[in-house]
């Protein structure tokens, strides 16, 4: 099983870390069919056979995804979605 780790600081305080984190999650979802809810501070991601979470603190986010056979030729294209994102909100 193919698997995505980022983790990045962030000074943008825990609050909009967390909408930063639900547009990676927007983004994630509408190009791959994710499905993402809270669990407190870590918004968990699924899929058929595809699981991971985004773990935001007041000045980090780590984000975690373990793929399922369909998805990882999407490995690298994730990644770089991914990584856009954090970019993006977390700079």
């Amino acid at each position: 099983m193919a698997e995505v780790h980022l983790r990045r600081r962030h000074l943008v305080g825990l609050k909009q870390a967390k909408v930063a984190a639900q547009k990676v999650a927007d983004d994630l979802a509408e190009e791959f069919g994710m499905a993402a809810s809270w669990d407190g501070d870590v918004l968990r991601l699924s899929r058929s056979g595809t699981e991971g979470e985004l773990m935001v603190t007041r000045n980090e986010v780590q984000f975690d995804l373990r793929l399922g056979v369909l998805l990882v030729p999407f490995r690298a294209r994730i990644e770089e979605r991914a990584n856009a994102t954090f970019d993006r909100h977390f700079s």
